[in-house]
């Protein structure tokens, strides 16, 4: 085997870190919760969650992977040989975020290029709004296989600079994130400007800081809260413990995650003003969603053509709206690519880079799905279960098997090792990952059930039930008994020579 590769300094697994938790939810999907829950009152309950379930968790997922120096899988055995399962199920169900996600940032680039196209669109909604669905040519629902060719060179373009960033490992995505991570904040604050000098952005700025009392009360809040930080970290998804993996000894996870995970919700308010003063200043406040794809590429188009009277200028922040979307939305997908290519290549000896190629091509093919006309419809669907049921049972069953098969005290040194200021309390640590989290955890589980059944009839959207259990219970399905089915290939091999490495936790 290679010699593991690791970060050459504290920054710069800090940036890679928070270019990895920082992605478009943090643009589109915050701004918009916020907007659902009263403004303020979402800023509070998002900050309670960090500090109770996010941060705690951070910290646990770098501290076991920089103590063991392994991916996912390999990980997860560390803790007992029973949990490797859920390193496998983590591990995979990234590989299926990807396999979407790049088509995501596919659109964003496609929409950056053809941003030229807002110039003359100059207050008219109706134009602005369909340009995406005129380029991509979507149904929106389960019919139509044709890939516009414009579409499938931009699904090139991203999963190039994807493989280009993460090449070789730590090294090569060092480099990448000291541009990645500055660059949207910097565009951020263009944009951040521009919004709070219209005329009735302070209306906008008063609606996301201000608390309504009256949206305490609501539990909808608190789940989407708490979804909210658990989506938004990276963590469960194998990425946190490959970056944590190539720490060394002398690393600070305790102060390091504190740092990432507050870089994170700076980010993610930054973006919020960003979005509440220009809908304020365009008249479009009401028109903020929760909807990530409808406010990118529905609402945001039609906020850029009033922005001004000047068609180029539009043309000009539409470009600067979508390239801060391009620099968030590569530092995450290249971090699932890494953290599933670590685990496999931990697991099964094969170079890193090898693996890398693998997962890229493997991945780049499956996305093609998602490119054609009923693409959308397809990543709907998929996008659901991955996040609705899948991430959070593996949140669920990581915090049983660190916090209570194993001993929680171990995990907890390794968080506070090289610690000078701040020392993470046991009793902290302890109620978030064996309390908190996985109760919260499973309540958000069991509403997301019960919206499915109990209000949808067990059907999500308009979707045919066969695309449903095709790319929905199928793919939940292959997430879970990946570990298994990998069982059995590992133990054939063994008759060939091949030798599993003995992760064994030392004190």
């Amino acid at each position: 085997m290679e010699k593991r590769g690791q970060w050459n300094s504290r920054l710069t697994f800090i940036l890679a870190a928070i270019g990895s938790a920082v992605g478009l939810g943090n643009a589109w999907r915050f701004p918009g919760l916020a907007a659902k829950h009263g403004g303020g009152t979402f800023l509070v309950v998002y900050l309670i969650a960090m500090l109770l379930m996010g941060i705690p968790l951070l910290m646990m997922e770098i501290s076991i992977a920089r103590k063991l120096r392994k991916g996912a899988i390999e990980s997860m055995r560390g803790i007992g040989k029973k949990w490797e399962p859920v390193g496998w199920a983590a591990t995979s169900n990234a590989f299926v975020i990807v396999c979407y996600y790049s088509v995501v940032f596919a659109w964003v680039i496609l929409m950056f290029i053809n941003s030229w196209q807002f110039s003359g669109m100059t207050g008219k909604n109706e134009p602005a709004s369909e340009l995406f669905f005129k380029l991509t040519e979507t149904t929106g629902k389960i019919e139509g296989f044709g890939i516009p060719w414009i579409v499938l060179l931009c699904l090139v373009i991203a999963w190039a600079l994807i493989f280009f960033c993460i090449r070789n490992g730590a090294n090569s995505v060092g480099k990448v994130v000291k541009f990645t991570v500055f660059a949207p904040v910097v565009l951020l604050v263009i944009m951040a400007i521009k919004g709070c000098t219209m005329p009735g952005a302070e209306v906008g700025i008063a609606k996301f800081f201000i608390p309504d009392p009256s949206a305490f009360s609501d539990p909808s809040l608190w789940v989407d809260a708490t979804g909210q930080v658990f989506y938004s970290l990276s963590i469960m998804m194998a990425i946190m413990f490959a970056y944590g993996s190539y720490l060394g000894d002398d690393a600070n996870v305790a102060g390091d995650a504190i740092i990432i995970a507050f870089s994170d919700m700076a980010i993610s308010v930054l973006s919020g003003i960003v979005m509440f003063a220009t809908m304020g200043g365009t008249g479009m406040l009401d028109s903020i969603t929760d909807s990530g794809i409808a406010t990118a590429f529905i609402v945001y188009p039609q906020a850029i053509v009033h922005l001004t009277d000047i068609g180029w200028l539009n043309a000009l922040f539409g470009a600067i709206f979508y390239l801060m979307l391009i620099t968030l939305a590569i530092d995450s997908a290249f971090s699932i690519v890494e953290g599933v290519s670590a685990a496999i290549s931990d697991k099964f000896h094969i170079k890193p880079k090898k693996v890398t190629i693998a997962v890229c091509v493997i991945a780049g093919i499956i996305s093609l799905l998602f490119v054609t006309q009923a693409g959308l419809a397809w990543l709907d669907i998929v996008d659901n279960w991955v996040n609705s049921f899948n991430l959070i049972i593996i949140g669920v069953l990581e915090c049983i098997a660190i916090g209570w098969t194993f001993n929680l005290r171990k995990v907890l040194k390794e968080v506070n090792k090289n610690t000078k200021r701040f020392h993470a309390p046991y009793w902290w640590f302890s109620l978030s990952i064996r309390v908190i989290s996985p109760v919260m955890l499973a309540g958000l589980l069991i509403w997301n059930v019960s919206t499915l059944f109990t209000q949808n009839g067990g059907s999500y959207g308009d979707y045919p039930i066969w695309a449903q259990i095709a790319a929905g219970w199928a793919v939940t399905l292959l997430v879970f008994v990946s570990g298994f089915i990998a069982k059995l290939i590992v133990n054939k091999k063994k008759k060939n020579g091949f030798v599993e490495d003995e992760v064994v936790w030392k004190d």
